[in-house]
């Protein structure tokens, strides 16, 4: 049964056109506000959206935005009290499937919704146009076509991701708990909605929670919940992630964070199935599947006595592991040719192509953020491309100079008066310098876990990111 979300604030329009489409066949779900909508799109996969414009905290324009951005394969219609055609153009371009005009005839809109779904169908079934061929040279020979899993999981055509495609196919349609290992911005969460959006969970929550952000303080009422008045400060009752996610899965990330506490307390709720709010006497049972991923060892943290050994045993009923970026040979360009497409179109650029010396950076490049900095990285060449072609010279200045092994002065001419006019050395610039080459090689050390990174250096994360974008800023003043 195909999905639908009703995003309107008139309450009478939104249950009459909910009820209408009941009857024809959908699954209907409303929401009176954009904010309501947002969760309701966390939470469940839509096939399409029905959008009126004009809303009491965004308008049409701003929620069509989103979902392009955050779900891709969502269809759009936008629903509103005025015709505008310079409106319509402008959100057709912006990728809504339709515009349409109230009054709402039932025919007219049932027609809409049929042929958005059908496109919809026919687009995801169809192969994703590939922007990294030149459409009027059709000649290379490694030119590839990316592959769009559910989600925002993008799939290849190396051998680490056939395994890895693989290994999805075979535990999604099971039951089992899973563990994803993997380095930071390798694309585990996207791993995790794809096995639920494959599994009989589908139409069910998928619930992710970052274990890296939570105190021992929070944990539980995040977890489980509490009701109003339990403790200082419970001014409403609250809904903990286990309780959000029942029926579904909940996905819990970076769970070698958690304290020891914390884990035995998770422990008797996994084994149980069963939860209580703080402050409650009531047990929910629970149905919920749980997938959690880690970039650290966790076989290692049990050694230590930071882990767990029963708990991991409980989550360790499948095991997957993510490749890193580097290790996937010609999927680099794959996935940049994925992350190019959907920001061009966010952008209103036709970009088609990448040039042969930006194909051989990208490549060439070791990726120590993955596919996170990837995509950071595209998105950014995107926005600087001018014409249909991303250029060595929209990259990032260790992207291409790391290329070429040529001085960045050389590369980018517009430098050349910052190095020959250079700052005075002094010890305050020593001093940033020395930290900076600290920070990077703990960084590297511990695979880029910003978390275990601020351990180590004996800071918060809040911290190291300040140092971080200043240190950034120093050797771009540096260059």
């Amino acid at each position: 049964m195909k999905k639908l979300l009703i995003i309107d604030d008139e309450i009478n329009t939104a249950n009459l056109l909910s009820r209408f489409l009941t009857r024809n066949g959908f699954e209907v779900m409303t929401a009176a506000s954009g904010s309501a909508a947002a969760e309701l799109l966390k939470n469940y996969s839509f096939t399409l959206v029905l959008c009126d414009f004009r809303l009491e905290d965004t308008d049409g324009r701003e929620v069509l935005k989103k979902i392009k951005q955050q779900y891709p394969e969502t269809g759009v219609i936008i629903i509103t009290g005025y015709s505008d055609i310079k409106m319509a153009v402008e959100l057709i371009k912006m990728g809504a499937y339709d515009y349409i005009t109230k009054p709402l005839y039932p025919d007219e809109i049932l027609n809409t919704i049929n042929k958005a779904i059908e496109t919809q169908s026919a687009l995801a079934a169809a192969p994703p146009e590939n922007i990294y061929q030149n459409p009027e040279k059709n000649t290379d020979k490694t030119s590839f076509k990316p592959t769009l899993g559910k989600g925002d999981l993008v799939t290849g055509t190396s051998e680490a991701s056939k395994e890895l495609a693989r290994q999805i196919n075979l535990v999604s349609p099971t039951n089992y708990s899973v563990i994803i290992f993997g380095e930071s911005g390798t694309g585990k969460e996207s791993v995790a909605k794809s096995i639920h959006q494959n599994s009989d969970r589908y139409d069910k929550p998928f619930i992710a929670m970052d274990c890296g952000s939570l105190t021992k303080e929070l944990a539980g009422s995040e977890f489980f919940g509490h009701e109003k008045g339990s403790f200082t400060g419970a001014l409403n009752t609250k809904i903990g992630h286990f309780e959000m996610a029942n029926g579904g899965t909940l996905f819990l990330d970076e769970i070698g964070n958690l304290s020891y506490e914390i884990q035995a307390t998770l422990l008797r709720t996994v084994q149980e199935r069963k939860v209580k709010r703080i402050g409650s006497t009531k047990e929910i049972d629970l149905d919920v599947r749980i997938i959690v991923a880690t970039n650290e060892n966790l076989i290692e943290a049990i050694q230590k006595g930071h882990f767990r050994e029963d708990l991991y045993h409980r989550f360790n009923e499948f095991a997957i592991y993510m490749p890193a970026l580097r290790n996937r040979g010609a999927d680099i360009m794959l996935i940049a040719t994925h992350f190019a497409k959907i920001t061009s179109q966010e952008l209103g650029k036709n970009i088609t192509r990448f040039s042969a010396d930006a194909t051989t950076a990208l490549t060439n490049y070791s990726w120590p953020g993955n596919i996170r900095e990837l995509k950071n990285v595209i998105r950014r060449a995107t926005l600087l491309t001018e014409g249909e072609e991303i250029l060595t010279k929209s990259l990032p200045l260790e992207i291409y100079s790391n290329y070429i092994k040529t001085p960045v002065n050389e590369v980018l001419p517009e430098y050349k008066q910052q190095v020959v006019n250079p700052p005075k050395p002094d010890l305050k610039n020593a001093a940033l310098e020395a930290e900076y080459e600290t920070i990077l090689r703990v960084l590297k050390e511990v695979n880029f876990n910003k978390t275990k990174a601020a351990q180590i250096l004996n800071i918060d994360r809040k911290t190291l990111y300040n140092k971080m974008n200043a240190a950034d800023h120093q050797q771009t003043i540096k260059v």
